[in-house]
């Protein structure tokens, strides 16, 4: 799920982390710190010094401080911050997406959502990718859960077994990460929409 309008810069640049993007972009150590050491209540757009083009880094609403200080079990939230913006994000199933574009904070505005072959993805770049059981960019209740150090698991790794005894098979993974970006995406893409909540307005690219 990206800002409308980014799909080209993807085919040029790939899908990058928060990390990679001021990379990219050359941001400022001031600017970067703000950036990707702390909540996002909206949209930032960057700037390349030398080139001038922008780009826009999403907010994390539903990170909300206090929940997710509660919630932390051995990282401060900074240290949260930084370890969700090194990372580039898949949801691994769709509903959990809808969730997102029916959102209040993103629900009355277009996206643009970009597929991928999951098992390609997952073929070339397994030595990058990392799996959650949790949305690990929300804590917006008392009840948000646990998190820390932990979290994020290899593949080989992860342990499936132990969240079978609190959750469906369906339900065993929430998120798919890949470190720094995700480079060739037309390699790994099925298609590309733009989409206002369920509705796909415009379909942008297709395999």
């Amino acid at each position: 799920m990206a800002e409308v309008g980014n799909w080209p810069k993807v085919q040029r640049d790939g899908l990058l982390s928060t990390k990679a993007l001021l990379d990219l972009y050359e941001v400022e150590p001031a600017q970067r710190e703000r950036i990707e050491s702390a909540r996002r209540p909206t949209g930032v757009t960057v700037t390349h010094a030398r080139t001038g083009e922008t780009a826009v880094i999403r907010d994390n609403i539903p990170l909300q401080e206090k929940f997710l200080e509660a919630c932390l079990t051995d990282m401060t939230p900074r240290e949260w911050y930084e370890h969700l913006n090194e990372r580039v994000f898949f949801w691994v199933r769709e509903e959990k997406l809808n969730d997102l574009l029916r959102a209040r904070a993103y629900r009355n505005r277009e996206h643009e959502v970009i597929t991928v072959d999951t098992r390609r993805l997952v073929e070339r770049d397994l030595d990058r990718i990392t799996l959650a059981p949790i949305n690990t960019g929300a804590a917006f209740s008392p009840t948000a859960a646990k998190r820390g150090s932990h979290t994020f698991a290899r593949i080989a790794d992860y342990p499936n077994d132990d969240y079978l005894g609190w959750r469906g098979k369906d339900d065993v993974i929430t998120e798919l990460a890949v470190d720094y970006k995700v480079t060739d995406v037309e390699d790994v893409a099925l298609r590309v929409e733009r989409r206002y909540r369920d509705e796909v307005r415009k379909i942008l690219w297709t395999k």
